[in-house]
């Protein structure tokens, strides 16, 4: 039952990221006052299909300096982990939703910065290790306020289980109580997921496309499968941690695809940061801030 329920998450998953991209190129096309696609299908609803086809089918290159293994695992293995992140996804069922599910999503955010790294330094290009190296700090960064600013609400249930979150905000949701936290949590998201303005493991515009520059066909699909799927699984958890929402009602999907749409808004709206900005905005604001909130909470909680 638990593995044909995973299974079942997983295709949902799958077909989500593929129609999330084309959500995207349909938003960033409008806010550039253009089309975006719109001939395969109606309306181009079938675009991710054709993409899809067009990717698995295509030759694989590899570079002849490459580490031949490691380069083509790599991007497996990073969507394996962002895909292993949903076994947290609180069923009501109570299914595979287990006590300790917030340090388990902590293990594996932190690995997912490996398939990143590792696919840089195998492709024995000097573009792809100065993308993994940016991302490699930058990750390391701000899963240190990322584990503060998620201790708060932990602080408050005084436990783990995301399906804790879900029962104990019927009267007050988190957003209003941690309103500086959701904003700390939602750019911090961003840059947990390299995505704009935060994308400097891909920057284009200096690195030519940053990690992936020399993955073509199938491994390029895998990243790009890893990098949307961690993008909605980070919009579920917003949802669950400070929107409170009911799992098994409408407004639940409704809600996940406003905060998908709010990165895709971001990344046709906002510039790329300065790298030094970045850690900057890291160390300096969001650290310092998640501390206090945090200790703020502590005093409440011991106050209670």
């Amino acid at each position: 039952m638990f593995l044909l329920t995973m299974l079942i998450v997983v295709l949902f998953i799958l077909i989500g990221v593929a129609f999330l991209t084309l959500l995207e190129r349909k938003i960033l096309s409008y806010i550039q006052i253009r089309k975006g696609p719109n001939k395969v299908g109606f309306m181009g609803i079938l675009q991710p299909i054709s993409d899809a086809i067009k990717l698995f089918l295509k030759e694989q290159t590899v570079p002849m300096l490459s580490n031949y293994f490691i380069y083509v695992i790599s991007p497996i293995m990073g969507l394996f982990n962002s895909l292993l992140i949903w076994t947290l996804y609180p069923f009501l069922i109570n299914c595979s939703s287990f006590n300790m599910g917030i340090l388990f999503f902590f293990c594996c955010t932190s690995m997912g910065v490996y398939s990143i790294m590792i696919s840089g330094w195998a492709s024995n290009s000097n573009y792809s290790m100065l993308g993994c190296i940016r991302s490699v700090a930058q990750t390391i960064s701000y899963e240190v306020s990322l584990v503060l600013i998620i201790l708060c609400p932990v602080l408050m249930i005084e436990s783990y289980n995301l399906l804790d979150f879900y029962f104990i905000q019927d009267s007050v949701w988190f957003i209003f109580l941690m309103f500086p936290l959701s904003l700390c949590w939602i750019s911090s998201s961003m840059a947990e997921t390299n995505r704009s303005p935060f994308d400097f493991s891909e920057g284009e515009s200096e690195l030519v496309s940053g990690f992936n520059v020399e993955y073509s066909a199938a491994g390029f699909a895998f990243i790009f499968l890893a990098e949307y799927s961690s993008i909605i699984f980070m919009s579920m958890l917003f949802c669950i941690i400070f929107l409170g929402n009911k799992i098994d009602s409408f407004l639940f999907p409704v809600q996940i695809t406003l905060l998908s749409f709010l990165f895709i808004w971001v990344r046709g709206t906002l510039p790329r940061y300065r790298y030094d900005k970045l850690m900057y905005l890291a160390w300096k604001c969001y650290l310092p801030v998640s501390l206090n909130l945090f200790l703020l909470f502590v005093m409440i909680k011991v106050m209670i």
